[in-house]
């Protein structure tokens, strides 16, 4: 019996034979036990009834009561491997009962994806060195966005760029755009939707690439890209991180996008860029129901923006000074921009214009705070014209010089052509002073 005891059991036995000795009271049976005294009364109940037998654990041997039923257990195994073999535990779980009504808990899952070779035990992670910054108290303080490319469609599409807005207060996604590179219309873009969506946040938190910040060595100190001039007039404070550690919240937030979206989008029979931004809003509602927290402040930090929508949409665009010519036209990209008016435009020549290129992909022009229109001509476009000018010039110069070569085999001037009258009855004298005159 003694050998089918286990080490706790038989300790248990040692103190109850002391207890009933005499040698050691209840309180002193309790410490050395780690049990209280009421558990002591129970146990020296059950040893002075049936002995040593008495102190092992009746549930030996038997099944446990939260052992996984079989059935689930093979449905489970089954669903795994056919729908969500390269998933994590966690994900799997989620699936399992968001989508076969399948209850397991997470390290359940991970012990079945174990035993069924889809799962590798992983190490602990090691201890971080830098120290977690406090999150800011209310929803939108202070945002942090970042760009994270990744093969986000797993071979179906191309590689493309996902723009994350994240809340450091809450952990909140407050918006994610596909691109299909990190550019400044891009976020531009996304901060519109962002605005709309929630209004002007305090500050955004963005690492040091060139779309918000000068980055030349002799630059200008009071330089600024597109998009810091953008959030200037928005009255939106830029903040740029120094290292990747600094903004650690959405890049946790991209690992974690970069396991789950990919393995969502694959169910959800996602494979271009245009659906998956349509589908996008409705995953962040699942994603932040899993993941956000309560911020200390239930105040929102968030502030609506006053101005219209135009003028929004103006602010958020690539704006590019150019001089007008005198024939009220200037170069861009390549290509001649030419200005359209109904008048002589005289007040236009040299003027400071300003293109605005919109991350919709139209383009404004504009002076004195309106609109103007203009057609643009292409490299292309221009050889063509300039060839057509020298054409056309060439066909008039043939023209006069088969003219002048007629006039000297004997072309005659009409009836009351000048050169007629001028010799009747007039003298040298008289006929200059009529072929002046018909000058």
């Amino acid at each position: 019996m003694d050998r089918m005891m286990s080490q706790k059991e038989a300790k248990r036995g040692q103190v109850m034979e002391l207890l009933t000795a005499g040698k050691v009271s209840q309180q002193e049976a309790g410490k050395m036990l780690a049990v209280s005294v009421r558990q002591i009364k129970r146990i020296l109940r059950r040893y002075r009834t049936a002995g040593l037998p008495g102190l092992i654990s009746k549930k030996r041997g038997r099944v446990s009561n939260r052992r996984l039923d079989e059935t689930i257990r093979i449905n489970a195994i089954k669903m795994i491997g056919e729908h969500y073999r390269d998933f994590g535990p966690t994900l799997a779980a989620e699936k399992l009962d968001e989508l076969h009504d399948i209850r397991l808990s997470v390290e359940s899952a991970r012990q079945l994806m174990i035993a069924a070779g889809y799962w590798k035990p992983r190490k602990g992670s090691a201890i971080s060195v830098h120290p977690m910054r406090e999150r800011r108290a209310r929803l939108g303080e202070l945002v942090q966005i970042d760009g994270s490319p990744h093969d986000w469609f797993e071979g179906r599409a191309n590689r493309c760029t996902l723009l994350v807005f994240i809340d450091d207060a809450t952990g909140t996604l407050l918006q994610l755009r596909f691109a299909p590179t990190e550019t400044t219309l891009g976020y531009m873009h996304t901060l519109h939707d962002h605005i709309v969506a929630h209004g002007l946040p305090v500050a955004l938190y963005s690492d040091k690439h060139s779309i918000f910040r000068i980055n030349a060595k002799e630059a200008d100190p009071e330089a600024e890209t597109q998009f810091g001039r953008a959030t200037r007039e928005l009255g939106i404070e830029c903040i740029h991180a120094n290292s990747p550690q600094a903004k650690g919240r959405v890049e946790r937030a991209n690992q974690t996008l970069q396991d789950r979206l990919p393995k969502e989008m694959r169910l959800a029979g996602i494979s271009d860029i245009a659906s998956a931004n349509d589908w996008l809003p409705g995953f962040m509602v699942s994603f932040n129901r899993r993941f956000a927290v309560i911020p200390k402040d239930a105040v929102d930090a968030h502030i609506a923006y006053s101005g219209s929508a135009e003028e929004l949409t103006n602010i958020l665009s690539v704006q590019t000074a150019k001089t007008l010519s005198k024939n009220l036209s200037f170069q861009y990209e390549g290509n001649l921009i030419q200005v359209e008016i109904s008048g002589t435009g005289l007040a236009m020549r040299g003027a400071k214009v300003t293109l605005h290129d919109h991350f919709d992909g139209t383009r404004v022009l504009r002076w004195k705070n309106r609109k103007y229109t203009y057609t643009t001509l292409t490299k292309a476009q221009r050889k063509t014209a300039e060839a057509d000018g020298k054409t056309i010039n060439a066909r008039v110069e043939e023209a006069l010089a088969k003219r002048c070569t007629t006039n000297s085999k004997g072309y005659k001037p009409a009836a009351r052509h000048p050169w007629r009258t001028m010799h009747i009855g007039k003298s040298a004298t008289d006929s200059k002073t009529v072929i002046q005159q018909h000058r």
